[in-house]
C-alpha cells in the first residue's frame, strides 16, 4: 500500500489590497517608482515642497536655491538669465520665500562703498537648535581682552554752522547728504557722519546756493582711491570750500521743499537696494531698459 502525505494542503491566501503588487495599486493618482540616491542629491523637507500657501514657483525655487554650492549667485537677473520666466515673476517668488522665511536677504556694504545684497537660505526656518560647525566658529570673532580693544574713533573735523536752525533748512541739507551715494558709491554716510555734516552744507544752503550746487562742490574731483572717511573729505571740503555770504539786502532764497522719504526696495533687475513707493526697477535699469528699447 502506499503512504499517505502527512503534511495537509495549506489553502492559497488571496492577496491583501494595499500590497506592492500590480493588483493592490491605487486607481488613479501617482504611483512612485523611487530609487534610493546615493549621490549627488538634495534633501528637500516636505514642509517645503507640500506647502499650502507658497506658489509653485517659489517652491521650486527654493528647491533649486538650496541646490546649489555656496557662493553661487542667485539674484534676480542671474535667475532670470537661468530659467525662462522673467524677473518680474522672480522678484515676487524670492519675495514669497523671504516672507515664509527661507531666504533672508540684508543689505550690506563692500569695501569701495557699494551697496550689495547677502542672501541666505535656510532650508527649516524657524529651526535655531542646531549646533555652531566648525566652519561657523572659526567665523565668529574672538572676544575681546583689554588689550584687544578697539582704538576709539578718530573725531571728525568741525563743520561751518547756518546762521539759523530752520526745520526746512536741516531737512534740505539732509536730503543733500542722503542723496551723495546715488553719484558715488563711496560717499556712504553713517546717520552720526550725515548729523555732523548737517550743519555745514545748511550753511551753504544759506548761501543762496541750490543743492545742485552743494552735491557738484562736495562729489567734483574726488581721488581715485578707495575713501578711508568720506565723512572727514566732506567736512573738510564744507569748510575749506565755504562760499561767501551773500551781499547785505539780497533776499534769501526759499528754503527747498524736502524730497519724499520712500522705503528700500530691492530691484527686480538686478537686485540692488533702492528707495521707491512700491517694488520695481532702479533708476539704472529703467534706464538700461529704456534704451535697449
Amino acid at each position: 500500500m502506499g503512504t499517505e502525505n502527512p503534511s495537509p494542503t495549506m489553502p492559497v491566501r488571496s492577496r491583501t489590497r494595499g500590497k506592492n503588487h500590480s493588483g493592490g495599486q491605487p486607481v488613479a493618482g501617482v504611483v512612485h517608482d523611487h530609487v534610493r540616491h546615493t549621490e549627488n542629491f538634495t534633501v528637500i523637507g516636505n514642509h517645503l515642497a507640500q506647502h499650502p500657501e507658497l506658489s509653485l514657483l517659489a517652491i521650486g525655487l527654493a528647491c533649486y536655491i538650496q541646490s546649489v554650492k555656496p557662493g553661487t549667485p542667485v539674484d534676480i537677473k542671474t535667475l532670470a538669465a537661468r530659467f525662462p520666466e522673467g524677473p518680474t515673476r522672480i522678484a515676487a517668488a524670492l519675495r514669497e520665500l523671504e516672507s515664509h522665511g527661507y531666504l533672508r536677504r540684508s543689505r550690506e556694504r563692500t569695501a569701495t562703498g557699494r551697496i550689495i545684497t547677502r542672501t541666505v537660505s535656510c532650508n527649516r526656518p524657524g529651526h535655531h537648535g542646531s549646533r555652531p560647525t566648525a566652519a561657523t566658529a572659526a567665523r565668529r570673532p574672538a572676544r575681546r581682552t583689554g588689550a584687544d580693544e578697539p582704538k576709539p574713533r578718530k573725531r571728525l573735523p568741525a563743520v561751518p554752522q547756518p546762521s539759523c536752525r530752520a526745520p526746512g533748512l536741516l531737512q534740505a541739507a539732509m536730503d543733500v547728504l542722503a542723496g551723495l551715494r546715488r553719484h558715488d558709491p563711496r560717499l556712504f554716510l553713517s546717520a552720526a557722519d550725515a548729523e555732523h555734516l548737517v550743519p555745514g552744507v545748511a550753511a551753504w544752503l544759506e548761501r543762496d546756493l541750490a543743492p545742485s550746487a552743494v552735491r557738484h562742490a562736495l562729489t567734483a574731483n574726488l581721488p581715485d582711491e578707495p575713501l578711508i572717511r568720506p565723512a572727514a573729505l566732506l567736512a573738510h571740503r564744507l569748510t575749506a570750500q565755504l562760499p561767501p555770504l551773500p551781499r547785505p539786502g539780497t533776499p534769501a532764497p526759499p528754503a527747498p521743499a524736502p524730497e519724499p522719504r520712500h522705503p528700500f526696495q530691492t530691484c527686480e533687475g538686478c537686485d540692488r537696494a533702492f528707495r521707491a513707493p512700491a517694488p520695481g526697477r532702479c533708476r539704472d535699469c529703467r534706464a538700461e531698459n529704456g534704451a535697449s528699447g
